[in-house]
């Protein structure tokens, strides 16, 4: 077959029956409608609310933020695609989504980490909260994360731009991945499938393990409140949280925690749906943001939001 530093290909991940298709661009526009609505406002609250300038909202701010671009990387060309039943993207096309996709996607993953340990100060040592999490800090914190992100996504399209591909090929996925990209390649990938496997690897694990030890000592040290109220009143800040990290490192580890050039099968795809379009979802779930919206909205007065806090 040939050979091309700069093929073409298709988009293949999405069902080819009309009716299926049908469904599924209402179902993915109901999503990414879903996922822009919700975040904005969840913006929206956090940047006009005085009450919600603390580092929690902010770390969940810049979540959404992320969340926003993330389902936008992905969902339009997807709704394209599914509208036109012609998957055809070129290879910088492709790159170019690839590589904001990378960047996204570890930004999620880092700032989730980040958030545990957020948690993990707020109700283990809330003396010192105010003074450990200082907005300068929690600044640098993020802009690190952005740093890492696009280093790690550069370096893999810096990689995968010397590969050769087979011309006018399917890709079995409804984006580019990397697992669905290199199984095309013509050349030597060996590089550049070890080194997937490593960042995953890497940035995965030490972000889930800041996440599980942070989680084990806000455990052990709601164990020890005496009251019930307490305990839940603490547990209460962590557990939208946790069941995001839980979400988003279940389908993230399914899909990426082998190698890449692997086949992909349609268990990997649905959780592929869940990581890009589902899990952005979930943010607007704090009581804080659903209060200071209906005030912003004209829906409750500022009297019972003040009791509210």
């Amino acid at each position: 077959m040939n050979c091309s530093k700069t093929p073409d290909f298709v988009l293949s991940g999405m069902s080819s029956d009309p009716e299926n298709q049908q469904f599924l661009f209402c179902l993915f526009m109901a999503l990414y409608l879903l996922g822009l609505l919700g975040n904005s406002l969840l913006l929206l609250a956090i940047g006009t609310d005085i009450h919600l300038h603390t580092p929690m909202y902010f770390f969940l701010s810049q979540l959404s933020l992320v969340d926003l671009c993330f389902t936008t990387t992905i969902a339009p060309k997807i709704l394209e695609d599914l509208w036109t039943h012609n998957g055809s993207i070129s290879f910088s096309g492709c790159l170019t989504q690839l590589y904001f996709f990378a960047v996204f996607a570890d930004m999620d993953n880092l700032l989730l980490a980040i958030m545990a340990i957020d948690r993990y100060d707020a109700v283990c040592y809330p003396l010192h909260y105010p003074l450990v999490m200082r907005p300068s800090r929690c600044g640098v914190l993020v802009g690190i994360s952005w740093g890492v992100a696009n280093l790690v996504s550069l370096v893999h399209i810096l990689l995968l731009s010397q590969l050769s591909f087979h011309v006018n090929q399917e890709i079995p996925h409804f984006f580019c991945d990397f697992g669905p990209l290199l199984w095309l390649y013509c050349s030597d990938a060996q590089l550049n499938e070890d080194l997937t496997m490593a960042l995953t690897g890497v940035l995965g694990i030490s972000a889930l393990f800041c996440v599980i030890s942070s989680y084990a000592r806000i455990f052990h040290a709601v164990a020890r409140v005496p009251s019930a109220q307490g305990k839940r009143k603490a547990l209460a800040t962590c557990s939208s949280h946790l069941s995001m990290v839980i979400l988003f490192h279940s389908t993230v580890f399914a899909t990426y925690l082998k190698p890449p050039s692997t086949s992909h099968s349609s268990g990997e795809l649905v959780a592929a749906v869940m990581y890009t379009l589902v899990t952005p979802t979930l943010n607007l779930r704090k009581k804080d943001v659903k209060s200071s919206l209906k005030r912003i909205l004209g829906m409750e007065s500022s009297k019972d939001y003040g009791s509210s806090q």
